[in-house]
């Protein structure tokens, strides 16, 4: 049994359909006001604001690789130029190797990496926990154009590809 939208409905609607597009060759549909109920000027939603072209990530964490770009990593379209396995390092020491490694694939031209950090014993590693932060923080920040978890034939969640800047001309 259909029942009848309310006006509240109606508003909620208009702001969801507002956000999306309509696939080729189709329209949104919008359910007709009841006449019955009209809405007072009080009651009058304010236009929804238009949907942000790039999602920005959380403050501290890095932007995610645009789905299509992490399709073609993940099926070998676009190559992994090298890779770094931090299994077994130290806070410290990963810390340190995961930065080298990242300014030297970026000054090599590089435009994509996988970073293997491993699960950890119960699946959640600190390695695994805290290179996406690292990436996100301050020196690398300015290279990485994104990070998405790998693809299982790569690491799973064991790992991540990074993907790079491309290289200031000089």
């Amino acid at each position: 049994m259909k029942r009848e939208l309310d006006p509240e409905d109606l508003r909620l609607w208009a702001i969801v359909a507002a956000t999306v597009r309509p696939a080729h060759g189709r329209s949104v549909p919008m359910p007709r006001p009841d006449n019955t109920a009209p809405m007072r000027p009080a009651e009058k939603a304010p236009p929804p604001a238009p949907a942000p072209l790039v999602r920005r990530a959380p403050p501290g964490q890095p932007q995610a690789i645009e789905p299509g770009r992490r399709h073609r990593i993940a099926h070998g379209r676009e190559p992994l130029a090298a890779r770094i396995d931090l299994h077994g390092m130290t806070y410290d020491a990963a810390r340190a190797a995961l930065a080298r490694f990242i300014a030297r694939a970026q000054e090599e031209g590089f435009r994509a990496v996988l970073v293997i950090t491993g699960k950890g014993a119960l699946g959640d590693g600190v390695l695994r926990r805290h290179v996406p932060e690292w990436l996100a923080a301050a020196p690398l920040r300015a290279v990485v154009a994104g990070i998405s978890e790998a693809h299982r034939r790569h690491g799973g969640e064991g790992a991540l590809y990074v993907a790079l800047k491309r290289r200031p001309r000089t």
